[in-house]
């Protein structure tokens, strides 16, 4: 990993990168970050599954185009029956990691998701729990009536392994209050962060971009991932993805393939305290992955045997773990599969 020194990058430097650098020469300097801290050549993915256990949520965000109100048609809580099918699917097919995420389901107290994630822990022991946004934490906890603190703990008794970072977006307030006023606060994010990581949970961190933010904000973003890394976070990695406009309330229009690399690279370039930055081939696709290689990648993310979030924007790439792996060796890279702190299962021949 990159040594953190006096010619670490600051708020200025980057700002003006991302708005009047070259793009190739950011990619350059982020290609040459990734290989210092990855130089075997290896670029690898998680054979996961995102199990979105209920689309209840009250707190209604306005980029989203999953979330129902309780009473509202097509409005679900999956059973733990229907939850452990598609945990065994998963398993069958050589899988790992579950992601399972929702919305903030007021009717989902803390006694729902220990009993879930103590039979999830019993019944697939090979599977790591890589679930619940900083933002259902607190909701849990806020349900429950207990601190963070005690629903943390508790949920990591029952079998939570690790914390993904979706809720971010963009963890400048006034963004938040724009696009989504009833969510947590951008310190809330980051406490739950550094709680987890208080409690030897690893955690990643992501960033949503794209919706009319302000640059400032985008390079703001990025600091306070690295300062909560650096005030003793677990991120093991970092995934930025563009707002996916279809079907939602706030409308408008995604960022461009141009400002995604330009913010890929960036990001390789300020986070020099998170080692992996994922591409997000769910959004951008195959293509626009395999350059992402080249500009500060160095993971694919998950083969998603499910994913209904960002499809319920109409945004629907498909990748098999064969597709990957083809993706991978064609940019000239080794493929390998992961676990979700990123230890190397296998290694794929070309």
């Amino acid at each position: 990993m990159i040594v953190k020194g006096e010619n670490r990058i600051g708020r200025d430097e980057a700002l003006d990168l991302l708005i009047n650098g070259d793009l190739l020469a950011l990619g350059k300097r982020a290609d040459k970050i990734r290989r210092s801290i990855h130089p075997d050549g290896i670029v690898t993915f998680v054979v996961d599954r995102n199990v979105n256990y209920t689309n209840i949520c009250d707190t209604k965000c306005s980029f989203c185009a999953f979330y129902k109100s309780k009473d509202a048609q097509g409005s679900y809580v999956l059973t733990y029956d229907q939850i452990f099918e598609k945990i065994a699917e998963l398993v069958a097919q050589g899988g790992t990691q579950l992601l399972m995420q929702g919305g903030i389901n007021p009717d989902l107290k803390i006694d729902f998701f220990e009993e879930l994630f103590r039979q999830i822990k019993k019944q697939f022991p090979t599977i790591q729990n890589h679930s619940l946004s900083p933002a259902e934490v607190i909701g849990i906890a806020a349900n429950s009536a207990l601190t963070l603190d005690d629903t943390l703990f508790r949920l990591r008794n029952a079998g939570l392994d690790s914390i993904p970072g979706g809720g971010a977006e963009i963890l400048v307030d006034e963004v938040r209050s724009r696009i989504s006023p009833k969510k947590i606060g951008s310190e809330q994010w980051g406490e739950v962060m550094l709680k987890a990581a208080g409690l030897g949970m690893p955690t990643t961190a992501t960033m949503m971009f794209g919706c009319n933010e302000k640059p400032e904000d985008i390079i703001e973003h990025l600091f306070r991932v690295r300062e909560i890394q650096d005030q003793g976070g677990s991120f093991t990695a970092f995934i930025p993805w563009t707002y996916q406009p279809g079907n939602t309330e706030l409308g408008g229009t995604t960022a461009t393939g141009v400002d995604y690399l330009k913010v890929l690279a960036l990001s390789r370039t300020i986070l020099d305290n998170i080692p992996s930055i994922q591409a997000s081939w769910v959004t951008q696709g195959a293509k626009m992955a395999s350059v992402a290689l080249f500009f500060g990648a160095n993971d694919l993310g998950g083969t998603m045997l499910e994913e209904n979030v960002v499809a319920a924007a109409g945004c629907s790439f498909c990748m098999s773990q064969q597709e990957m792996i083809t993706l991978i060796h064609g940019a000239g890279f080794r493929a390998a599969q992961r676990t979700t702190t990123y230890s190397i299962i296998r290694e794929f021949t070309v």
